[in-house]
């Protein structure tokens, strides 16, 4: 019988916590019919200003083929138009559309209302803590690791994590 122990998996706790975060919000934005992953599109919009499909999928972490259906609905529900770049003809920008000026601020209460339940009880240091945790394991994840450089871990153990061994909870 397959065994893990989740309970010690460092990166359960992270899936599953995005998980419910996801869920919540999505719960939470129906109500003014867009989803967590459309409100990702304008989350980032309003952060970084009009970009390509391209650049907007990298920022978002998922594969542009992805975005293109969210981006197709978008489109459809009057959230979003695409426009061409000036600068470069073949791109296609991709810009909000005024229905989204009437509700955004409920959006962006509603985000902030989910952050606050996520994060009530967690003092301020707790949460920095949390930030750089998570920041630092991003940048340890996007390097890339060789085959060499694992199985050299994997033969001294002194190497290797114990996170990643699961002999203690990481």
């Amino acid at each position: 019988m397959l065994q893990f122990d989740f309970e010690n998996s460092v990166a359960y706790w992270i899936f599953a916590t995005a998980h419910q975060l996801a869920c919540t919000i999505n719960e939470e934005l129906a109500a003014l019919g867009i989803t967590h992953r459309q409100w990702e599109v304008l989350a980032w919009i309003s952060f970084a200003g009009e970009m390509s499909q391209t650049e907007l999928a990298d920022k978002m972490g998922i594969e542009a083929p992805t975005l293109v259906g969210v981006l197709d609905r978008m489109e459809r529900d009057g959230w979003i138009v695409r426009v061409p770049s000036e600068v470069d003809r073949r791109k296609k920008l991709i810009r909000p559309t005024e229905k989204v000026e009437p509700v955004w601020a409920q959006m962006v209460a509603c985000g902030m209302g989910i952050r606050a339940r996520a994060t009530r009880g967690l003092a301020p240091d707790q949460l920095q803590s949390l930030r750089d945790t998570l920041e630092t394991m991003r940048k340890n994840l996007a390097k890339p690791v060789t085959t060499d450089k694992l199985e050299a871990a994997a033969s001294d153990k002194t190497l290797v994590s114990p996170a990643l061994t699961g002999d203690v909870p990481a």
